[in-house]
């Protein structure tokens, strides 16, 4: 393919020998992991340009609607998790749970396509499409960010909602809570010195595995708002068969879920210090 369809044999066992493929397996692996440890993904077959600067640069827009939808997904989440447990069986409750199926139910491009024709391209109230880095200003970053940020993180805000609800269900049933009620404790100080904390650790499990989801389903999102992030790059390479380009983008997606778990095990013991070890 990258000789043409016109390549003679010569042709193609120069861009053989070029691309190193002549050597045994386990030596082209053994030097992809020597370049590995000093930066070097290699280079696009394609376009020639180096695979970590392109993935430098393609990561930021898209770490960004990542980020920007967890965030989304924890204030709504767990907020709507939080309310619907402490009122079970009330028409919030129900509202919420309702909610939180539609939301799980609801594909993430077609509620990016809903959200831009309701408030880009009808009112025009934020940008339809593209992307604006930070430097250019906190709101132009923002405003290009919500609407894709937000069809990202109510698939994983609806998902949160039930875990929350669920873990603050059986919190409230605990001995120490009906302890801590008998003591006078109620309210705002009931829900934060001793509920929240204990329902807290499986609600961050769920979000630590959920990191994952978001970061692939940024490839769909990004593609609907016309973002060019990690997603674009991702789908161009796949169709090109630019193996050097995918492989680096299945490193670095790892390497941020690998980093996003550690995160939340080391949450475990901040947020539970019963958890910790001696």
């Amino acid at each position: 393919m990258i000789a043409g369809e016109n390549a003679t044999v010569e042709d193609v066992a120069r861009i053989r020998e070029q691309l190193g493929l002549n050597a045994p397996v386990v030596e082209q692996y053994l030097r992809w992991c020597g370049d590995l440890l000093r930066g070097d993904l290699g280079d696009s077959l394609f376009t020639g340009r180096s695979v970590t600067e392109t993935i430098a640069q393609a990561a930021p827009a898209t770490l960004s609607i990542t980020g920007l939808a967890i965030v989304i997904a924890v204030v709504v989440g767990v907020g709507a998790g939080l309310v619907a447990g402490l009122r079970q069986g009330s028409w919030v409750d129900r509202t919420v749970s309702t909610a939180a199926t539609l939301g799980i139910a609801m594909p993430s491009f077609w509620v990016a396509m809903l959200l831009i024709s309701a408030f880009a391209l009808s009112n025009r109230w934020l940008p339809a499409t593209g992307y604006a880095p930070l430097s250019e200003g906190l709101w132009p970053w923002l405003s290009h960010l919500i609407l894709p940020a937000t069809a990202l993180g109510l698939a994983t805000a609806a998902e949160l909602a039930r875990h929350t609800r669920g873990c603050v269900a059986d919190v409230l049933v605990r001995p120490y809570i009906r302890t801590a009620r008998a003591r006078g404790a109620a309210g705002f100080w009931l829900v934060r010195r001793h509920l929240l904390r204990n329902a807290a650790i499986p609600v961050v499990t769920v979000l630590g595995l959920q990191a994952g989801r978001l970061l692939g389903g940024a490839i769909v999102v990004e593609v609907v708002a016309g973002i060019t992030g990690l997603g674009t790059t991702a789908i161009n390479a796949v169709l090109q068969r630019d193996y050097p380009m995918i492989q680096g983008y299945v490193l670095f997606s790892a390497v941020i879920v690998v980093l996003v778990n550690l995160a939340v095990d080391l949450a475990y013991g901040w947020i539970n210090p019963k958890v910790r070890t001696a």
